[in-house]
């Protein structure tokens, strides 16, 4: 069993499998730089990588760029417009101290020849790579009116080896992929990583000592504790929206599978369901007041919807498919997503819980264990590049498609980092 934060040895590859047919033209200029304080880090590169794995723009290449302004006093919109470019993207590095780098950033419509807005972050060495994602934040936001996640983090398992002789590692990286840190590593299974509220912990299903345990951790620092190891399964940690209490999945010693709320400062249990099916993978609501879960209480797997002040009012809310199963709900509470069979295949569906609309998003044969992105645009899940698992992600609109790739066996079960308001 190993703890803390270590570097993990392969990072994910990020390649866009689908885009919108007519993506955002942006020029993107390389940021006047603070040598040697940014460490050689070419922020204007991140953010176009960024941008272009959105699968929303089209970022002019530096080669075809006939200057390289940083100050948009210097940006000429003509001269940017005729070459094809809506928008241009400028800014400065500056190192003010030995401790401090300040990132400025301006974005120029070019077809107005206005200035749209500007943003100033200030990082560290350490800090500077998310400073980037946050100006690319910056400007998908400024352009497309929807809140940018690329300054959030995802967790997943990895796996190495085939059984028995697996080796297994829960890892915390950038949302591109980046900077993966090994929070825990096992020769036993971890499971269903699931982030607090306030980004600071992760809880998870670990069956050290053969028995399944949930423990919460502190990403940062490694500290952990055993918050459930009761008789039976043990199993699918859900934080409260306020960070006090775990839904999970209990069998007891009866061996039914039925939902819990664990107290994480008391630990007291209060049960929710109590019924013979199989009732399991719960969900919170973001105000808290309902769960979310898979229950084959009409048969087969369905989602249904319980309210937390009066459990006994269960209500079936995915209907049209034999399979439906792992519902997670949107930021804004207006849709889940959830793993459902057709014909052979298992694929990632939303549904609009207004309306009912269900719409298939993903095309794999295995799809499976679904989390939306902080600004509910995307999910992200895990799918299979032939016998390798891996980390696919789709828009909520269908239009954009991302898979994530490691040379270092497969990977299950993301969970994207909420936002910190």
């Amino acid at each position: 069993m190993g703890l803390g934060s270590v570097p993990a040895r392969a990072e994910l590859q990020v390649n866009v499998t689908q885009g919108v047919t007519d993506p955002i033209p942006i020029a993107i200029v390389p940021f006047a730089r603070a040598v040697p304080a940014d460490g050689g880090m070419d922020v204007a590169g991140i953010v176009q990588r960024d941008l272009e794995s959105s699968g929303r723009f089209r970022a002019m290449q530096r080669r075809d760029m006939l200057s390289t302004p940083t100050r948009p006093a210097d940006v000429q919109p003509a001269d940017w417009k005729a070459a094809g470019n809506d928008y241009v993207l400028v800014g400065r590095v500056s190192a003010p101290n030995a401790s401090e780098l300040d990132i400025e950033c301006d974005l120029v419509n070019t077809l107005t020849g206005q200035r749209i807005g500007g943003k100033r972050f200030v990082a560290n060495g350490s800090s500077l790579r998310n400073a980037a994602h946050m100006v690319s934040d910056f400007v998908y936001e400024s352009i497309l009116g929807v809140r940018g996640a690329f300054a959030t983090r995802i967790a997943y398992i990895a796996v190495q080896g085939q059984a028995p002789s697996q080796h297994f590692q829960l890892i915390v990286a950038d949302s591109d992929g980046e900077s993966p840190k090994v929070i825990l590593e096992s020769s036993q299974p971890i499971m269903s990583p699931a982030w607090s509220p306030d980004d600071q912990w992760l809880a998870y299903v670990s069956f050290e000592n053969r028995l399944s345990g949930i423990y919460i951790q502190r990403v940062r620092t490694g500290e952990r504790r055993l918050v459930s190891q009761r008789a039976g399964v043990n199993q699918a940690p859900a934080f409260s929206p306020d960070g006090t209490r775990l839904a999970l999945t209990l069998s007891g010693s009866g061996g039914n599978l039925d939902i819990w709320l664990l107290d994480l400062a008391t630990q007291q249990l209060t049960r929710l369901t109590d019924d013979p099916a199989v009732d399991t993978e719960p969900t919170w609501s973001p105000d808290g007041k309902s769960i979310y879960f898979t229950s084959d209480r009409a048969g087969g797997p369905q989602i249904y919807r319980l309210d937390i002040a009066n459990p006994r009012r269960v209500q079936r809310v995915s209907f049209g498919s034999g399979y439906v199963a792992r519902p997670r709900v949107s930021p804004d509470g207006t849709k889940i997503a959830f793993v459902t069979r057709e014909g052979s295949n298992y694929r990632i569906a939303v549904q609009d819980l207004a309306s009912g609309t269900v719409s298939v998003l993903s095309r794999g044969s295995l799809d499976e264990s679904p989390s939306f992105a902080p600004n509910g645009a995307t999910i992200i899940y895990a799918g299979r590049d032939g016998a390798i698992g891996s980390l696919q992600s789709v828009s909520v609109d269908g239009l954009v498609s991302q898979r994530l790739t490691s040379s270092q066996g497969e990977l299950r079960e993301p969970a994207w980092e909420p936002f910190q308001h």
